[in-house]
């Protein structure tokens, strides 16, 4: 069920890495209408939610809960089993980034890592291994390496605004140059790079797939309709049954080799056919400039 058009009651707990953007996240939330908690032991989840008695006025809670104190997972998946037992949705959001970006903040900001350890990597290092299985029962992953602040609203607000307009499934189309490194944030990676290469043709090389030129160069190469075809079915048949596991955002990426030409081209395409679907979807170029 998507949390940003249901009536019924619901929780997010937000995690993640420190210097991924909890704090900014519990900003965001705040300004959306979201009541929220910091730093709450998840053993407390419960008595919080009970505390808040979710109005009808004020009905959806945010709590953020960190590794500063540990994490019991056991005790958070028990709480989140019987709030969805007692009507009320919980939804796990983790941010996370790269390492040398949390490095690089926590450099910039002159503050030390909250974990405390000789140096930031290695506590960015424990961090992981305290989190890992926090990460792995996750709802949503938010990747906020390449994120400013505005960008980080505009995901939150996407998946959790009461004030978009109600679809079924929200999904996110990002392409991505393998050279780069792919996301870390998506449900489903999906390769282009059995397609030719606009790179090697001089006139293509410096435009990019969001381009007609490189677009007809792209969808007119063999393959690449069957290519398409085949992932709106697979979409077709995944979709409903997300759905029907309470999924309500999915984010899907498509890498070539510099996330220049195929990949956006094909990421533009396929966006317009899930649009066509009745879903709400969104294709974004994270490598299209670099």
């Amino acid at each position: 069920m998507d949390l940003a058009t249901t009536d019924a009651p619901h929780v997010l707990v937000v995690t993640g890495m420190s210097g991924a953007g909890r704090s900014s996240a519990a900003k965001i939330l705040e300004d959306m209408g979201y009541t929220v908690i910091d730093n709450l032991p998840p053993t407390l989840l419960e008595l919080a939610v009970q505390a808040h008695d979710i109005p009808e006025a004020h009905k959806h809670l945010a709590v953020v809960i960190d590794s500063r104190g540990g994490l019991p997972i056991d005790e958070l998946r028990n709480a989140r089993t019987e709030l969805e037992r007692e009507g009320v949705q919980t939804r796990i959001v983790f941010l996370d980034a790269e390492d040398d970006v949390i490095v690089a903040r926590y450099t910039e900001n002159r503050r030390p890592h909250p974990l405390g350890l000789d140096t930031i990597i290695e506590s960015i290092a424990a961090e992981k291994e305290v989190l890992g299985e926090l990460r792995e029962m996750s709802d949503v992953i938010i990747d906020t390496s390449a994120l400013t602040v505005a960008g980080l609203q505009e995901r939150l607000m996407s998946q959790f605004s009461e004030d978009e307009e109600s679809r079924p499934m929200r999904v996110s189309v990002r392409s991505f140059g393998f050279k780069h490194g792919p996301p870390r944030d998506v449900d489903i990676i999906l390769d282009a790079r059995f397609l030719p290469n606009p790179h090697w043709v001089p006139e293509l090389r410096p435009l990019r797939g969001t381009e007609e030129s490189v677009r007809d160069y792209v969808m007119k190469a063999e393959g690449a309709g069957e290519f398409l075809d085949k992932v709106e079915e697979m979409l077709e048949f995944l979709i409903p049954r997300y759905q029907a596991e309470g999924k309500s955002y999915l984010s899907i990426g498509i890498g070539c080799t510099g996330g220049h030409h195929r990949s956006v081209a094909i990421a533009e395409e396929l966006a317009k056919r899930i649009g066509d679907m009745g879903v709400r979807v969104v294709a974004r170029h994270r490598d299209i400039e670099r």
